[in-house]
């Protein structure tokens, strides 16, 4: 299988070379790590959301943008589908790896995430890259430092001057469009979680709405995991039937009914703490090849719209 770090280094070397287009900007630490801010103090934009979501998946998905409607309210949805969910989505897209220093957080996804390959889906999978360049989106407020790079460095064993860092914001245009695409990669993780061989998924494909942007980062927070758990709607094509697809969707949840808002708060914003089971797409297809075709959960407009301030 090729590297996905070398896939996703060609789209980075994109976003490089277009940043004044894509309204992000690029600076190399004292270290010699590379950041590209996709989020921070530039503001992206749409294709800048877009073509990070193709680096986040190391450029074997397809993302697209279009116009539809929560109510009567037009909205923007991003539509994501893959023929290689496994590694597309798990071993990569997936924000797996919490970035933690003395002056530092942030939530990293990405192909950087295969090189070092300490997390369940890697083992699930059996896959483990290995590249001398590597890429880490990272959702965070704050900017990347030399101490993150290192961290980043050390753990993928590659040298800093190898390291692209992506940094973005939940409360930013490219934050909204890059969680709306996470729809097909929490109802493939989410089936993995209930034991579902993640090898017998053929494809996937998700659609979320893009939330409206708020003025602070917890609000942000709340409205994406909102657009996802009421306004998701997944297919999965898969080789084997099973008797656990009805617990893919977030209707399958205790929590389910509550916007995240809430339940963030009642739980002091620990993300821990939030039951696994809410982090799934609203409504999902899952069709058995030479099987059955199964549809569990339900969408709810309601919420959405009082979540997106509507």
């Amino acid at each position: 299988m090729e590297s996905l770090n070398r896939m996703a280094i060609e789209l980075v070397d994109e976003a490089l070379e277009y940043a004044e287009e894509l309204n992000v900007g690029g600076y190399d630490l004292a270290n010699d790590a590379t950041v590209l801010d996709f989020g921070l103090e530039f503001d992206g934009g749409i294709e800048a959301g877009m073509l990070l979501t193709e680096i986040q998946t190391a450029g074997m998905a397809t993302p697209s943008y279009e116009l539809d409607e929560i109510g009567d309210v037009p909205i923007p949805f991003v539509s994501l589908s893959t023929d290689q969910p496994a590694l597309s989505l798990l071993c990569s897209q997936k924000a797996g790896w919490e970035l933690t220093t003395e002056d530092f957080e942030g939530l990293g996804s990405g192909p950087a995430r295969a090189l070092v390959a300490q997390e369940t889906e890697f083992r699930r999978v059996g896959y483990t890259d290995a590249f001398d360049l590597t890429a880490l989106a990272v959702e965070t407020e704050e900017e990347p430092t030399e101490a993150v790079a290192e961290q980043v460095a050390t753990l993928a064993e590659v040298e800093t001057s190898s390291v692209f860092l992506l940094p973005y914001s939940a409360a930013s245009l490219v934050g909204s469009i890059t969680n709306a695409a996470r729809v097909a990669e929490l109802a493939t993780f989410r089936l993995a979680e209930l034991g579902y061989d993640p090898l017998d998924i053929v494809s996937a494909t998700g659609h979320g709405p893009v939330p409206p942007v708020p003025g602070d980062e917890r609000t942000a927070i709340a409205r994406t995991n909102d657009a996802i758990a009421y306004g998701g709607t997944a297919h999965l094509t898969v080789r084997e039937d099973d008797d656990c697809f009805d617990a893919v969707p977030s209707t399958a949840a205790d929590e389910h009914g509550r916007p995240f808002g809430e339940v963030f708060d009642d739980l002091e914003w620990q993300f821990e703490e939030v039951p696994a089971d809410l982090f799934a797409p609203a409504k999902v297809t899952i069709d058995v090849l030479g099987g059955p075709t199964y549809v569990h959960g339900e969408t709810n407009e309601e919420l959405l719209l009082e979540s997106f301030g509507l």
